[in-house]
């Protein structure tokens, strides 16, 4: 983290204001100004100061993806050597049809996956083929995987305060 932001009364609630998404409107920052009383360039002063130190990570669309014809959500799991996973992990993040690509301990005898990667597709075969996509980047580093295909859709939030 930079160096560290004194939230005031107002940041804080910005932050109440934003937590579950933007408006849906033309100006969505002016709305949110309004909201908070005060101005939409300060909105995005204030929000952009907090990107900045840290406070916040990231402020991004989040698509429904059954909404937009995706609607077949396979994490694909891979056992991968633990000491090449990082750089792995960044080459499979790097395709542009995996939408979060992270690393999770394994849990053995079990479990014995490390690297974990979102696709979705149109159905399960076209997630299957991503997949496989996948695999032939890993090469022999694949020594196992999976895909666990979603059977029913969670309601995703983030922090709230």
């Amino acid at each position: 983290m930079k160096d560290a932001l004194r939230l005031d009364a107002i940041d804080r609630a910005l932050i109440v204001a934003t937590q579950g998404g933007l408006p849906l409107v033309a100006r969505p920052y002016q709305a949110i100004g309004e909201q908070v009383g005060i101005a939409g360039d300060e909105v995005m002063r204030r929000l952009q100061a907090m990107l900045e130190s840290g406070v916040i990570r990231r402020i991004g669309a989040v698509p429904n993806h059954y909404a937009i014809g995706w609607t077949a959500n396979g994490m694909t799991v891979w056992d991968v050597p633990d000491v090449r996973v990082d750089e792995l992990g960044a080459r499979v993040g790097a395709l542009d049809f995996v939408t979060h690509c992270y690393r999770r301990p394994r849990a053995l005898p079990d479990w014995p996956y490390n690297l974990f990667a979102m696709v979705h597709g149109s159905s399960r075969d076209e997630v299957r083929d991503k997949a496989a996509q996948i695999a032939e980047l890993l090469g022999a580093d694949c020594r196992a995987r999976d895909v666990l295909f979603s059977t029913r859709i969670l309601k995703k939030t983030g922090l709230r305060i």
